[in-house]
């Protein structure tokens, strides 16, 4: 069982989850608010060459996915990204289970982290997901889904840990919205050190005449133009 400590806990209820949770429904995205300290932001930077804590790293131009890397964390997660992953899945689910209802799914999420990922693991999904970014000048993430097998929970969070203008410039992070037949719209979201972005991993609902229909997502990074650029990223479902 994973434990979380009173005071992440405390900030995780803290934040503004109606809102949060209106603007998952109206644009398919939302900044948290204030989630992490600077400290434990330069905590998890700090990590980043600690080979111990990977299971993998991945370079983004070799595989055109854009220029930069990442690195996905191993068994078992640093404290931290275990404890921000289980707090934070449950105040997500009812949103997961929202969307749905609304687009006629059969199975649901359940209300706890570790019951979802039992079900991942029962279908072979058993490779950790959460996973750290690092941006240099001109580096970016092409627009692009993480899904990972069978099964993915509909919302992910990405954590800015760097400062902007400080630390780095550009960098924004972009969602893109495409609905049929209609040309794609985009949202673009600059947070601030700490702050999370949720925002949908493939499709979504969006209430039309005749109900709800599907629209897909897809998220990246603009340009980076000068400095580091660090994001955490807690995807709820693990990877075949």
């Amino acid at each position: 069982m994973t434990t979380i400590r009173p005071e992440l806990a405390a900030r995780i209820a803290a934040l503004d989850w109606p809102a949060i949770g209106d603007g998952l429904d109206a644009r398919g995205c939302a900044l948290t608010g204030p989630l992490l300290t600077a400290a434990e932001c330069a905590a998890l930077i700090a990590g980043y060459d600690d080979e111990r804590l990977f299971r993998s790293r991945v370079d983004m131009a070799r595989h055109g996915f854009g220029r930069g890397e990442y690195k996905y964390y191993a068994h078992p997660l640093p404290p931290l990204v275990a404890a921000l992953r289980a707090a934070l899945y449950p105040r997500l689910a009812a949103t997961a289970n929202r969307w749905a209802a609304a687009l006629g799914l059969a199975d649901g999420f359940p209300a706890e982290h570790a019951d979802y990922l039992a079900r991942c693991h029962d279908a072979g999904q058993t490779r950790p997901t959460p996973l750290l970014l690092r941006y240099g000048p001109g580096d970016y993430n092409c627009l692009h889904q993480d899904l990972y097998g069978a099964l993915h929970f509909p919302l992910q969070v990405a954590v800015l840990l760097s400062r902007p203008e400080a630390e780095f410039t550009g960098g924004a992070f972009v969602l893109t919205e495409q609905r049929p037949r209609m040309q794609s719209r985009a949202e673009v979201l600059t947070p601030r050190q700490g702050e999370g972005v949720v925002f949908a991993v493939n499709q979504r609902p969006v209430r039309g005449a005749r109900g709800s229909y599907r629209v897909t997502m897809r998220h990246g990074v603009s340009r980076v133009l000068s400095g580091q650029r660090h994001t955490l990223g807690i995807i709820f479902h693990d990877a075949q």
